[in-house]
C-alpha cells in the first residue's frame, strides 16, 4: 500500500494535468511524481527522451533498466520493464538470467556483459571501474556512453521514488509508454 496518496487529477494544476493527459497510460507511478508538480513535466520530457529518443539501443536500454531495478529491489520497475525488454529483443533466459544477478551469463554478448557491469558498478559505486570504463568505450560511441550514464541514473531515481513512497503495483503497460515516446 502507497505511503503517500496519489495525485487526484481533479485536483491538480492545470499544467500537471496537461501532462497527465498526454501519457498513454496513468500509471501509480505517474501519479506518485505528480506530487512534485515542478518537476513532474520535466522528469516525464526525460522519460521520454530515454525510451524514444536515444541512441542506445532499446535492447541494451531495458536491459540496464533491469539491473537497475533489481540492485535497487524495485519490483514496480521490474514489472513493467520485463514486457518491454522483452518487445525490445531480450530473451526470457537474459531476463531469467538478471533477476539472478548472473550478469555474465552466456545468453549475453561480450557487450552486452560490458553494459551490465558497468551499469552495475555505477549503481552500487557510484562510478564503473577504470577497467570496465575502458572496456565500455572500446565499444559504444560517446554519445551511448552518456545515453548509458543517464539511464542508469534515471532509473535509480524512479526506483527510489518507487521504494520510498510504496507505489503500489500496475498491470504491465507493456509497449505502450515506449510507442508513445517514437510519435
Amino acid at each position: 500500500m502507497a505511503r503517500l496518496p496519489y495525485l487526484d487529477p481533479a485536483t491538480a494544476p492545470e499544467h500537471v494535468r496537461e501532462t497527465l493527459g498526454k501519457l498513454p497510460v496513468t500509471l501509480n507511478i505517474f501519479r506518485m511524481m505528480a506530487h512534485a508538480e515542478h518537476d513532474f513535466r520535466p522528469m516525464i520530457q526525460l522519460g521520454t527522451a530515454i525510451l524514444g529518443r536515444q541512441k542506445l539501443s532499446a535492447k541494451l536500454r531495458e536491459l540496464v533498466i533491469l539491473r537497475v531495478g533489481r540492485l535497487s529491489n524495485a519490483e514496480y520497475e521490474w514489472v513493467q520493464h520485463v514486457p518491454i525488454a522483452l518487445a525490445c529483443g531480450a530473451s526470457r533466459a537474459q531476463i531469467d538470467a538478471l533477476e539472478g544477478d548472473d550478469i555474465e551469463a552466456t545468453c549475453s554478448d561480450d557487450t552486452e556483459r560490458t553494459v551490465l557491469r558497468f551499469a552495475t558498478e555505477v549503481v552500487r559505486d557510484v562510478r564503473a571501474s577504470q577497467a570496465t570504463f575502458d572496456a565500455l568505450a572500446r565499444l559504444l560511441t560517446t554519445q551511448e556512453v552518456v545515453e548509458l550514464v543517464i539511464t542508469v541514473g534515471y532509473y535509480m531515481l524512479i526506483a527510489r521514488v518507487l521504494e520510498t513512497t510504496g507505489v503500489d503495483l500496475d498491470p504491465p503497460a507493456g509497449t505502450s509508454i515506449v510507442d508513445a515516446t517514437r510519435r
